[in-house]
């Protein structure tokens, strides 16, 4: 765990100022596209239940509709913003993150309070790493998947995280980011058939 702890700073550290011209970049153009704030910040779970606050670039504008509800968040999200989620670069900022000890490079994405609360022993579980910056439900459908292949997913990580499947994660990551999201049924049946191998 010390050894994975000091490759997540060395790689968000350099990270941070290798990328700092590409994440400039992307700040102006948010600027000139929505105008400020260009930062997302939302409450967040860490290890051990903590909370912290998350930072993304900011994708989806505050459109609401008449009676002064958010717009569905389809709607809200601009062209720019579904570009950079697409290539996973409104991220980004999580490499801050990473640096200082909130999230790892790897791991479970990080989630609401209320979402953790309500998953149960499943939520706690899922708390006894760190969340990261991308996951094996990332490389496996990610948006395409339900909540309940999600958490079974990030399970089945945290029961069999190695260096090999964080190394096979990093590359599936970079795979997702220039082909795009496609659902996994093999390794979403896998996670769901161990977890309940698991509570049984």
């Amino acid at each position: 765990m010390r050894v994975s702890r000091l490759v997540d700073i060395a790689v968000a550290g350099a990270g941070l100022l290798l990328l700092s011209p590409v994440m400039a970049v992307i700040a102006c153009a948010l600027l000139l596209d929505e105008g400020k704030p260009i930062f997302f910040r939302q409450a967040r779970v860490t290890k051990g239940g903590r909370i912290f606050q998350v930072i993304k670039f900011r994708t989806m504008n505050d459109g609401r509709d008449a009676q002064g509800f958010l717009l569905p968040d389809v709607i809200r999200t601009t062209a720019l913003g579904g570009l950079l989620r697409r290539l996973r670069l409104d991220e980004l900022p999580q490499l801050w993150n990473v640096l200082t000890g909130s999230m790892a490079l790897i791991g479970p994405r990080p989630l609401l309070p209320g979402t953790i609360l309500d998953a149960g022993e499943s939520g706690r579980r899922r708390c006894s790493v760190a969340p990261g910056l991308t996951g094996w439900a990332q490389v496996n459908g990610n948006s395409l998947l339900s909540d309940s292949d999600k958490i079974a997913l990030d399970l089945w990580y945290i029961a069999n995280r190695s260096a090999l499947l964080d190394l096979t994660i990093v590359f599936r990551t970079a795979w997702v980011a220039l082909r795009g999201e496609r659902f996994n049924p093999v390794s979403i049946g896998r996670a769901h058939e161990s977890n309940t191998r698991r509570r049984g």
